[in-house]
């Protein structure tokens, strides 16, 4: 009666000790989940992709805050996650591909007839995000974030080339966003039709892989 005594009191010290300790693991997250906040983890070499967020437009002005420039109501990103570690902290992404479809593109800028081409060079670039919704992308050692536009005018077709050091945005999980704010590009080539100075405006949600939306812990 007292060895049964002695494991019955044994069994139940465990079965207090173990809920104390699921809730530890439970507890640990990665920095980008599915399925909600503290969610699934993603897993590493997954593929991420977004568009424009619905009813808004990627805007390159020629000044913080202005009108004057080009705007597309269709652009989409892809990149592959190169590392996810626990909340809090850094995942890392590896951004393929920046598009804009040509045809969504407009132009206000006199003597300007429509746009032809926007390609983003010197692909693919490194992007960070942490847990607190900071997302940076930078271009490879030695390079820059780069962006070809090729203009239609009435003297032909017009170059016009674009450099800056990086990104900064902001990722969100009210709508599994990023957003970019006048990120300011300086021109290095091209004609006086290309304004001397670029601000990238845009918002892309949802963020997704596999079909799943992306959140950020």
């Amino acid at each position: 009666m007292r060895t049964r005594s002695l494991l019955t009191v044994a069994g139940a010290v465990v079965a207090l000790a173990l809920p104390a300790t699921l809730p530890a693991s439970a507890a640990d997250t990665a920095v980008l989940t599915t399925g909600g906040a503290g969610g699934t983890p993603v897993a590493t070499g997954s593929v991420l992709t977004a568009s424009l967020a619905s009813g808004t437009a990627a805007t390159f002005y020629s000044s913080a805050d202005g009108t004057s420039g080009l705007r597309c109501t269709s652009s989409q990103f892809t990149a592959t996650v190169t590392g996810n570690p626990s909340a809090p902290g850094t995942a890392t992404e590896s951004v393929t591909a920046h598009t804009f479809d040509a045809a969504s593109c407009t132009s206000n800028v006199t003597g300007v007839l429509g746009v032809s081409g926007i390609t983003v060079d010197h692909l693919p670039y490194t992007a960070t995000v942490t847990s607190a919704g900071a997302l940076d992308v930078t271009p490879p050692a030695g390079s820059t974030v780069q962006t070809t536009v090729k203009l239609r005018t009435l003297l032909g077709t017009v170059t016009c080339v674009y450099q800056g050091p990086g990104l900064s945005g902001t990722a969100s999980n009210a709508d599994n966003s990023i957003t970019f704010d006048d990120q300011h590009f300086t021109k290095i080539s091209g004609s006086s039709l290309c304004f001397s100075n670029a601000y990238f405006t845009a918002k892309y949600a949802p963020v997704t892989t596999g079909g799943a939306a992306v959140y950020v812990n």
